[in-house]
């Protein structure tokens, strides 16, 4: 019987199938999707679409301590995550990427704010009370008068801070 050979491959097939090191850097990223999950507070994890299987899983975690127990768990997370819905998991995430970015741009508004307090006085008052007509008018010209003094006499900016604060409760971010 005359042996056979293999058909040869088709180069068009042949390029669809990922490589095997493409492979491994997927596996790799899926992992580390699941160590940041695992690394997540209760809270934040429970807005996460997350299979039963995964939820245990990911709960496990903290109860192995030997280092290469714990390497072979997160391969197994990332077995797991392969069969989760990763547009749900990455959507969550956007949405919380989106939140911090508004929370940081509000708070570099409030920083602003606190800035053009100290160095325009009662001017800047009257402008942010306008803006802000909840605001409390004398404790906030009280914290600015402080303010303006610790910078003219080189102190500590613990009334900036102060300042800073009350905008923050004020605004209640």
């Amino acid at each position: 019987m005359p042996k056979q050979r293999p058909e040869p491959i088709d180069i068009d097939e042949q390029e669809e199938r990922p490589s095997k090191s493409q492979l491994k850097r997927e596996m790799h990223a899926l992992q580390a999707l699941g160590e940041t999950l695992i690394a997540m507070k209760p809270a934040e994890r429970a807005r996460f679409p997350l299979s039963d299987d995964m939820l245990r899983a990911i709960e496990e975690t903290s109860r192995i301590r030997s280092h290469e127990g714990r390497r072979r768990h997160m391969q197994y997370v990332g077995k797991l995550i392969r069969k989760e819905d990763l547009t749900a998991i990455q959507g969550v995430f956007d949405a919380i990427e989106q939140e911090k970015e508004q929370r940081d741009h509000a708070f570099h508004r409030l920083e602003k704010w606190r800035d053009r307090l100290v160095d325009e006085g009662d001017d800047a008052v009257d402008l942010f009370m306008a803006d802000y007509p909840n605001a409390d008018r004398q404790a906030l010209r009280q914290l600015v008068r402080n303010a303006r003094k610790e910078r003219e006499q080189g102190k500590p900016p613990t009334s900036s801070r102060k300042l800073f604060k009350h905008l923050r409760d004020t605004l209640a971010l």
